[in-house]
């Protein structure tokens, strides 16, 4: 394709995605780690000089699945800010564990229902809870988003600002609470927002919507000072996402580290930039399938509770890797 085609690609602040792309170049592959040094010398680089060089080095090449069919489909994850414990107590007894010993011995491991509901499976995490939270649904959050942000209060009765990273799951396949809600016509709306709206009038179901999804996700701790704060957690790359500038892809369509251009409008964001390839997820298959790191907090949350609309997606492949 030729740049002029790409939507929005004179109006972008692209020295935000280089912020992206200057990680990615941490773990770069065969194809675009050449290009590394260039890019780090145009980081401080204006936005036009940034185009400048975009034009001379990459060719933009259209991403199609073999279908034919250019417009995918675009979703948003986000990191969870949470409260938490360190020691079970009133209004925080909802566990989040390590992997249990022995984890891969067993496959599939215990579903959630196993896990709230067999001695052996209660016996098999004893003493692996990180920390506790307050709403098991707050939980069931985190575990889907895949990492998450917790302010735990110490026994000493001092918080500190935590990241909880992804380290396993139970082998269970994932099911969407959503699409449990939406098969039994319980809701209309499977977001977030709506989902949260169906449990406060149906406290009593709470258990049943959990237990709809047997995919439990396992955590490690890690800590999160300065810098670190600033970025998200590592996605499959194996480098910090940058809210607003990384996306999930299907790594068999999209190599890791790919600087992409997306284009995306709907009802709840416009979007026309560039973003890195650095995650994946269970969910993100097929070519055209993006799911796109919003950041952390309440309002990333509310966009990725709620994002779901078509997407075009051109990758920016080196000139000088033609034919690899």
């Amino acid at each position: 394709m030729r740049w002029a085609e790409l939507p929005g690609f004179q109006d972008d602040a692209s020295n935000e995605g280089w912020n992206a792309w200057l990680k990615s170049c941490e773990r770069p592959g065969r194809a675009l780690a050449p290009l590394c040094g260039d890019v780090r010398r145009m980081s401080l680089a204006t936005n036009d000089e940034q185009r400048v060089w975009l034009r001379e080095r990459l060719q933009p090449y259209r991403v199609e699945p073999l279908s034919g069919k250019t417009d995918g489909l675009l979703t948003s994850y986000y990191e969870p800010v949470f409260e938490a414990s360190r020691v079970e107590k009133a209004g925080f007894q909802v566990p989040l564990y390590r992997p249990p010993a022995g984890l891969g011995a067993r496959k599939p491991w215990y579903s959630r229902q196993q896990i709230d509901t067999l001695p052996e499976a209660r016996a098999a995490l004893a003493g692996r809870e990180i920390v506790w939270l307050a709403d098991p649904i707050d939980a069931l959050v985190l575990q889907i988003q895949g990492s998450g942000r917790v302010r735990v209060t110490e026994p000493d009765g001092s918080v500190r600002l935590v990241r909880l990273a992804f380290a396993a799951t139970n082998d269970q396949p994932y099911q969407s609470v959503g699409r449990w809600l939406l098969d039994q016509g319980a809701t209309r709306d499977a977001s977030w927002p709506g989902i949260k709206a169906w449990l406060a009038k149906n406290p009593q179901r709470t258990q049943a919507l959990l237990w709809s999804n047997p995919r439990v996700v396992f955590f490690r701790e890690e800590p999160l000072n300065g810098l670190d704060a600033a970025f998200g957690p590592r996605g499959a790359q194996g480098v910090p996402l940058t809210p607003g500038r990384s996306i999930a892809v299907d790594p068999g369509s999209i190599p890791y580290g790919t600087p992409v251009w997306l284009a995306s409008s709907g009802p709840q964001v416009n979007l026309q930039r560039l973003v890195l390839a650095q995650d994946t997820g269970s969910a993100i298959t097929g070519a055209v399938r993006a799911d796109y790191f919003a950041g952390w907090g309440p309002e990333a949350g509310e966009l990725a509770g709620r994002l779901k609309q078509p997407l075009r997606l051109w990758v920016l492949w080196p000139k000088s890797a033609l034919g690899h």
